[in-house]
């Protein structure tokens, strides 16, 4: 079986796919780069496609002839879903709640935000110019944070938010009572719809943007919701980069119309070095949410069940 990772980067994803179908004894798996864009000598085919990060068109589907899409985690937005659909190829992702990289991901959003709050890039910038006792932070304990989208990671940022004695505000597409996880991590007072987002977020002194990327949430986060946030505010997004606004979130940090952002995705990704957003207060990791150990491995597990299930293995 031929598995093609589409897109370059996430080094060690490979290694954790090989890993884990070797544990399940399944031999005979190949792995292989694939080009986003369809060569002019065309491509060889390929029984897995995997998107990491990136996109996959119909063109490309036609020129490797997959027997199924598989994600290494939960994204689908760059699938081309009808296309997929028109060719009889089944898509599917692996669950973050079952792989743990739900909880990965929520990890790096508290980690942004906690050196947002703390002033972690300047306090580094003292400890080299032997300045003690500065800067002056502020404590996560007692802020009230917007949580975008209550799924999975939305949910694992919710519980370590009140771990930090935060007051976490669900925001999500459905009614709180049909989102198993909001249902039981939030009242009704503590929960709003995306349509009410900018009541949501003036009751937020930070937002956490975890929600997936589809034609409704695309630049969801754009100037009226910052301008909601107020100039005290934080943005995090460890969702998919164009569900905040680019063009709006350079605008507001540069107006000081919110304090600062973290970003572990981004809307082009690698991202410039030399993009105007780095030259404010904005740190971003790059996308590693979800890379830990931990959280590959249970994703490739899924991915290798999932592979079974659609395709068996009988290749």
């Amino acid at each position: 079986m031929r598995i093609g990772l589409v897109g370059g980067g996430f080094a060690a994803l490979s290694g954790a796919l090989a890993t884990a179908f070797e544990d399940v004894g399944w031999s005979g798996i190949e792995i292989v780069d694939v080009p986003v864009d369809v060569p002019p000598g065309g491509l060889e085919r390929v029984d897995v496609l995997c998107p990491m990060g990136s996109s996959i068109s119909g063109a490309l589907m036609d020129a490797t002839a997959p027997r199924m899409v598989q994600q290494f985690g939960v994204g689908l937005s760059g699938v081309d879903m009808p296309a997929a659909a028109e060719r009889g190829i089944p898509v599917d992702n692996v669950s973050g709640a079952e792989s743990g990289n739900a909880v990965a991901v929520a990890e790096i959003a508290l980690l942004h935000l906690l050196a947002l709050l703390r002033r972690f890039t300047e306090a580094q910038a003292n400890v080299a110019r032997r300045v003690v006792g500065e800067p002056s932070g502020t404590t996560l304990a007692g802020r009230t944070v917007g949580v975008l989208g209550v799924g999975d990671i939305g949910a694992e940022v919710i519980v370590r938010l009140r771990a930090f004695d935060a007051v976490p505000v669900g925001i999500g597409r459905r009614p709180r009572t049909e989102t198993p996880r909001a249902a039981t991590l939030l009242d009704d007072e503590h929960y709003h719809r995306t349509g009410d987002l900018l009541a949501a977020l003036a009751r937020c002194d930070d937002l956490v943007v975890a929600c997936p990327l589809t034609g409704e949430t695309r630049g969801i986060v754009g100037a009226d919701a910052l301008e909601a946030l107020g100039p005290r505010g934080h943005v995090v997004n460890v969702a998919r980069g164009p569900v905040v606004d680019r063009d709006a979130l350079l605008a507001a940090l540069r107006a000081g119309r919110v304090a600062g952002a973290g970003l572990d995705v981004t809307w082009v990704e690698p991202i410039d070095p030399d993009e105007e957003l780095l030259a404010e207060n904005v740190a971003v990791t790059p996308h590693i949410g979800g890379v830990t150990e931990t959280s590959y491995a249970g994703i490739a597990r899924g991915f290798v069940a999932s592979v079974e299930r659609h395709l068996g293995r009988d290749l």
